[in-house]
């Protein structure tokens, strides 16, 4: 069914193509649902077969807090915060699935989204993949990490010992909070096309672009990092702002963040004249039923919120993550940030540019400045050159 009907004006997001005339009943049909339907489908396939490799294996275990007791304001705001995004959960899906089909049968583009973002939360350990230089909290609620599970994962970590993820905090708030976000920063799109109908989609999406950038500072900078949530321990400190404090925020956050949900609001923004997004394209052309089509279309958008968040987040975040800078005293000396993965209580000096980046399961340089190596495994020997008698 069309996404236009019973869309109050307010809600119309902008248009990119024309309906159909007179004398293009002959055009080919467009095969771009398919296929992003198909990327969505192995997504899905890999993030269903890591989790349950999690779930059922020796990661699926709770990353202690260490000996150091995170202040008592920090745990009063993180529970109230955990708290408030859980009880929204079930509203959110009451508001964006439940609702909208008891009325109309059908099912939503922001409903899609719903369940498309709460899906995007099995990116959120990538940042690490080649150097851990983000860790979360681990005095709220945990149970580890699938990171080690990833096909290539390259960061060193063990069972109990390593980036944990804040479960109740994280699925949904990726789920309905970055929908939400996603909501505002469409409704400021508006405000802009109002105001300068005439602007071109280019620079709109400049102007967006700017926006969500001053917003993850907001979100970021002046509210998670300094209650505690999250921290930047490896964070490229020129060009951070709080460099050195455990609330340290890199500039580049802010750009690859930004990217992410201007990609996430022009996805929902730029839609045809059936409200449809560009991933949607070839729709009619599903055969099957109402409940394959659906299906298909569920599959493209998910597969295009996956790609968003790889391509404008996790891609650039490996480079960045490869030229970290120490990790500052400040979170070294909090054991709930570390979460035995380096520092007081192993032999493991943190991350650090003069120290080599280990591999899951290569040697390590340990507090005295030795080579440590796994049980078994020897030194290289070096093949001498072929030489003329």
């Amino acid at each position: 069914m069309s996404e236009l009907s019973n869309k109050k004006s307010s809600d119309i997001t902008e248009i990119l193509g024309s309906t159909t005339t007179l004398g293009t009943d002959n055009r080919q049909p467009s095969r771009t649902v398919y296929i992003w339907a198909i990327i969505g489908a192995l997504i899905l396939a890999l993030q269903v077969y890591v989790w349950l490799r999690w779930i059922t294996g020796p990661y699926f275990e709770r990353v202690p807090t260490g000996p150091s007791d995170p202040p008592m304001l920090m745990k009063t705001i993180l529970s109230i915060w955990t708290a408030g995004v859980l009880i929204g959960f079930p509203f959110a899906l009451y508001w964006w699935i439940i609702r909208p089909w008891w009325r109309e049968r059908r099912i939503t583009l922001d409903g899609i989204l719903l369940v498309s973002m709460g899906l995007m939360f099995f990116q959120d350990p990538f940042l690490n993949y080649l150097n851990t230089w983000c860790t979360y909290n681990t005095w709220m609620f945990n149970r580890g990490s699938w990171a080690p599970y990833v096909p290539g994962w390259n960061s060193p970590e063990e069972p109990g010992a390593q980036v944990a993820e804040p479960l109740l905090m994280n699925i949904p708030g990726y789920a309905w909070g970055v929908l939400l976000i996603t909501i505002v920063v469409c409704w400021f799109m508006r405000k802009v096309k109002s105001r300068r109908p005439g602007i071109s989609n280019l620079r709109l999406i400049g102007v967006t672009f700017a926006f969500t950038f001053v917003l993850d500072f907001v979100m970021e900078a002046c509210m998670l990092l300094p209650l505690g949530l999250y921290t930047y321990p490896g964070a490229i400190q020129s060009v951070s702002f709080n460099a050195g404090h455990y609330y340290q925020w890199p500039i580049y956050e802010g750009l690859m963040w930004g990217a992410v949900q201007a990609g996430l609001a022009c996805l929902r923004f730029f839609t045809d004249d059936r409200g449809r997004t560009i991933v949607e394209r070839g729709l009619d052309e599903v055969r099957g039923g109402v409940v394959r089509q659906q299906l298909t279309r569920s599959l493209a958008i998910f597969a295009a919120v996956s790609a968003i968040f790889f391509v404008f987040y996790n891609v650039p975040a490996q480079w960045f993550g490869q030229h970290a800078d120490p990790w500052p005293a400040d979170i070294q000396e909090r054991s709930y940030f570390i979460g035995g993965i380096c520092g007081d209580g192993t032999d493991k000096p943190c991350p650090d540019p003069a120290l080599p980046i280990p591999r899951d399961g290569s040697g390590y340089i340990n507090k005295d400045g030795e080579l440590v190596l796994p049980d078994g495994v020897e030194v290289p020997k070096i093949v001498p050159f072929e030489r003329e008698n």
